[in-house]
């Protein structure tokens, strides 16, 4: 029996998606509730698993398409079996009594699972996918294992010395190799990426503040509790949750840095869900720390470091980063020493935190070594005025510099 495999529904507001990649070809067998394809949305990647067991009998949307929700992308003929769906050519193809080294199984399962990008790869620099361990998402090649893999290739085995010749006439020195380039398509993400951004600026009237923040206090109390942290709480201690609290503290002080333009109206919450920027195989994506100003810094760090295994390994869910009313961007683990953070619309202030330095400050009428950070509040100057902007940012800094801030609600 013929089952078609439809787009399930994808989130709020999220009507339709494009086909990234096919993980089974037509005569394929397929289990119940294994991915067929990935699809991209404008804000993540998702699989789209199979409801039934059987074999893949056709395609009908190609890589590269953007189908709707409920729409049919392929159809699965339940309850077959491989040597009944499996083709003509490829039943002839058994019957050969030396089948090329690139025709084994293992070679055929590799292709299967290889999105256009590395099939081009591999048929330009004329490797064999299945003498290459992938390092993609479920062992899945990517193109620079492909190109690992030619490189390796292109070396080769330790010539052995040449037979000594006579000294060649002089020829023009080369002044250059050939140069290349290459067009790849931008992915649904990345075009949203760029369309939100840049549409931040064209709608919003961004300004940024920066102050300095003395991180000594912060890293005494993670050297001193973090070992006792990770063994009560599973988890370690690190610098988000800090400033995810003292953020919180801001932002109930100055309601504003919280809030979004709707309209001619202005939207305040008495909530605080935190929009956390985390780096994924495919872009930036901001996932939601919902209630944050109710969590204490154990659940906020279990979230983070949740999301953040997640984006890498590509699970996150369209509800994962639905809302937020603030966020936080941390340009310091990539070293960045400051930036101007852009806004995520609709809301209407961001934190950017950037790396820890030893830089000599004055304390008490002394020059001293301290560890500094730079902060940089970017926000809508619509809606947040800049003493608002400096006083939320004031706070965030005092709460760092100061922990004990944050227990007591100051």
């Amino acid at each position: 029996m013929a089952t078609e495999i439809k787009i399930p529904a994808l989130g709020e507001s999220v009507t339709e998606g494009t086909i990234a990649e096919w993980f089974k070809q037509p005569g394929d067998a397929v289990a119940a509730d294994e991915a067929i394809c990935s699809l991209e949305t404008d804000k993540v990647a998702v699989d789209v698993p199979s409801p039934v067991a059987g074999i893949m009998s056709e395609h009908r949307a190609a890589v590269g398409d953007t189908v709707e929700v409920g729409a049919v992308i392929a159809v699965i003929e339940a309850g077959a079996t491989a040597a009944a769906a499996a083709p003509a050519p490829v039943a002839a193809a058994a019957k050969a009594d030396t089948p090329a080294p690139a025709a084994t199984e293992e070679a055929m399962g590799a292709a299967q699972t290889m999105s256009p990008a590395v099939r081009r790869a591999v048929l330009e620099h004329g490797v064999d996918p299945s003498t290459i361990k992938g390092t993609g998402k479920d062992g899945r090649l990517t193109k620079e294992d492909v190109l690992a893999a030619a490189e390796a290739k292109a070396k080769g085995p330790a010539a052995p010395a040449p037979t000594p010749a006579p000294a060649p006439t002089a020829a023009p020195v080369a002044t250059g190799g050939a140069r290349g380039e290459e067009r790849v398509k931008m992915t649904r993400m990345r075009q949203t990426i760029a369309k939100r951004l840049k549409a931040a600026q064209d709608q919003s009237a961004l300004l940024t503040t920066f102050n300095d923040c003395d991180m000594s206090a912060v890293m005494e109390a993670r050297d001193k509790y973090k070992d006792l942290f990770a063994k009560k709480h599973d988890i370690r201690l690190g610098f988000m949750g800090f400033f995810a609290k003292a953020a919180c503290l801001a932002l109930k002080d100055v309601p504003s840095v919280n809030a979004y333009i709707e309209g001619d109206e202005i939207v305040y919450h008495d909530y605080v869900d935190i929009s956390v920027a985390v780096s994924a195989p495919n872009g930036l994506v901001v996932p939601v720390i919902r209630d944050a100003d109710k969590k204490g810094f154990a659940r906020i760090e279990q979230d983070i470091a949740d999301f953040g295994a997640r984006a890498k390994a590509g699970t996150l869910t369209m509800e994962d980063m639905t809302g937020g009313t603030f966020t936080i961007s941390n340009g310091g683990v990539f070293g960045s020493l400051m930036s101007t953070p852009i806004i995520n619309p609709p809301q209407s202030a961001v934190l950017g935190l950037h790396r820890i330095e030893d830089r000599a400050v004055v304390r008490n009428g002394e020059i001293v070594i301290r560890p500094m950070m730079y902060l940089a509040l970017s926000y809508d100057h619509r809606l947040i005025d800049g003493r608002e902007a400096v006083t939320a940012l004031k706070i965030i800094k005092e709460a760092i510099e100061d922990p004990t801030r944050m227990l007591i609600d100051l």
